[in-house]
């Protein structure tokens, strides 16, 4: 997995009653976009310190100019 600031993390819920949840990449701090990510979560703000796992998918921030 590779991420950027400004990234998005799409971390979908395990078990049933679960909802999927989104963060925002505030740090990258793995070796080339690599995990751990310092990330904020949209629903609640909280900070955390994570490694995602296979059920986080990243949805890459749009490149600023790009068409």
């Amino acid at each position: 997995m590779q991420a950027n600031v400004g990234d998005k993390l799409l971390m979908h819920g395990r078990t049933v009653g679960h909802h999927d949840r989104t963060a925002e990449v505030l740090q990258v701090l793995g070796e080339n976009g690599t995990p751990p990510y310092r990330v904020k979560f949209d629903d609640d703000g909280h900070e955390a310190l994570m490694s995602p796992g296979p059920d986080t998918v990243v949805r890459h921030h749009p490149e600023a100019g790009a068409s």
